[in-house]
């Protein structure tokens, strides 16, 4: 295995420290087990309300974050992981593939629409992880 500044590379694939914010907490438990399966270290958060501080303790290579959240709003979430963590890759991760129109949504870097087949979302976490390698680590350099 090789040792990168933001995760590590197993079989030619990146893995890294994915956070997970939902207020579902069967998707919490699903997604956990599944990217921790695929080697993936994750973290979980179900409010917004501990998100930035959470970001800056736990200091995660990439967000899944859901839009929908009790008494939060993702997009705003989105915004403020903007303001203090510009270059950290978010997944908007929702069940309502309408806020693909909402103007807010086009800072996270990949949108996927919620399912119980993960692959799209897996796919997703690969680009983004792999377009925030130094140059050298990349796969397709």
């Amino acid at each position: 295995m090789v040792a990168s500044k933001v995760g590590r590379i197993r079989g030619g694939v990146k893995m890294a420290k994915v956070l997970i914010v939902d207020d579902e907490r069967h998707i919490l438990e699903y997604y956990s087990q599944e990217l921790s399966e695929d080697g993936h270290q994750v973290i979980t958060e179900d409010s917004g309300e501990r998100l930035l501080t959470k970001i800056a303790l736990k200091r995660p290579d990439i967000v899944v974050l859901d839009i929908k959240l009790v008494q939060w709003n993702g997009l705003e979430l989105l915004q403020e992981i903007r303001n203090r963590f510009y270059d950290l890759p978010v997944i908007l991760c929702t069940a309502y593939d309408s806020f693909k129109e909402d103007d807010r949504s086009i800072c996270a870097d990949y949108y996927v629409v919620k399912s119980f087949d993960l692959s799209e979302l897996k796919t997703k976490i690969r680009r983004a992880l792999s377009a925030h390698l130094p140059l050298t680590q990349r796969s397709d350099a």
